[in-house]
């Protein structure tokens, strides 16, 4: 490519995406493509981000992939680095890989605390911190996908919702600073969406049971949003610089419920925590929740999940199982 004919000669702006295989990242980065980025997109898996490039290509946008692990400390310079040499430019980071272990605590093990924060702390923390003098030039914008989980506990989402408020506290903090440099931190806020990824969640414990309480709170419409909407929502506040955006009614009133009466809420979680299955005291590493199919009647009250699971490549870039190293789908063998 001539230099006259790169995207910072054309002024075409640039936006790395993490996270951008599947669900809510890969329609981050659509919503940026239609908007009129060129796209550096992150996943675990290099294969995985196949289907997404090319959805996103097809769109226009010029598109990079690498495949590397946000929790590993040399990810970062790899991916800025990348954006440098590639594009010669970069006006937004949307810091968004994540992972999710759904079950009780005391099926839970240390290791699965350590992977959450190096993904979805770390994950955020060390791109940030990589990227903010190329992000500087150009008055770049950062979004940090946070979580619902980060503002008040959940239960069954220990790991997850520690990572989580340790992001969202982050994410505030470097927005404060950050601005002396031109870089814009918006903190995303979602609740429960419909992006089929519950079916890429981790699942300990009574394993069918815990995906299925999981799987019908991501599916139920009064409960959840759209992603689609969700994802033009975060773009468009990331753009315009807002410090917070909070997604779903639901999640706005128990943010705000617990900022004022956490004892409150506090008491009526730990009465919906006695709700859900027990622990097994097995202490396994946490699969897969396709791993543990569904009931029929309750694959038919979760077709919003499914249908979505479909669309937005959660097939197609599943996570890996801890117990045989490969993904069902990678090796042919029918998903459920």
């Amino acid at each position: 490519m001539a230099p006259s004919d790169t995207p910072a000669a054309r002024g075409r702006p640039v936006a790395l995406v993490t996270g951008a295989s599947r669900g809510l990242g890969y329609l981050i980065a659509r919503e940026l493509a239609d908007r009129g980025h060129d796209l550096l997109l992150c996943a675990r898996d290099e294969e995985g981000l196949r289907p997404a490039r090319d959805d996103l290509e097809a769109r226009g946008a010029r598109v990079v992939t690498v495949g590397t692990d946000v929790g590993k400390p040399e990810a970062a310079h790899e991916l800025v680095a990348t954006a440098e040499r590639e594009f010669g430019r970069l006006d937004v980071l949307v810091a968004n890989a994540g992972i999710i272990q759904v079950g009780p605590q005391a099926d839970l093990r240390a290791e699965d605390y350590v992977q959450a924060m190096d993904v979805m702390f770390w994950g955020l923390v060390r791109p940030a911190l990589e990227a903010l003098p190329l992000l500087a030039r150009t008055g770049g914008r950062i979004l940090a996908v946070t979580s619902i989980g980060g503002k008040l506990p959940a239960p069954h989402l220990l790991p997850y919702g520690a990572a989580k408020h340790a992001a969202v506290g982050f994410a505030e903090g470097l927005r404060l600073e950050a601005g002396r440099q031109g870089v814009s931190v918006t903190v995303g806020v979602p609740g429960l969406m419909r992006t089929g990824s519950s079916r890429n969640a981790l699942v300990t414990g009574k394993a069918q049971a815990e995906r299925s309480w999981f799987t019908v709170g991501a599916s139920l419409p009064l409960v959840s949003t759209d992603a689609e909407r969700a994802a033009r929502r975060l773009v468009r506040a990331t753009l315009r610089g807002t410090p917070e955006i909070i997604l779903t009614p639901l999640a706005h009133i128990g943010s705000r419920v617990h900022a004022l009466a956490p004892s409150t809420t506090l008491r009526l979680l730990t009465a919906v925590e006695r709700l859900l299955p027990g622990p097994t005291g097995d202490g396994g590493a946490p699969r897969p929740a396709y791993t543990a199919p569904l009931p029929g009647w309750l694959r038919r009250l979760t077709g919003l999940d499914k249908a979505a699971a479909k669309r937005w490549h959660e097939h197609t870039d599943p996570a890996p199982d801890p117990g045989i190293g490969v993904a069902p789908e990678r090796t042919g063998t029918p998903g459920r």
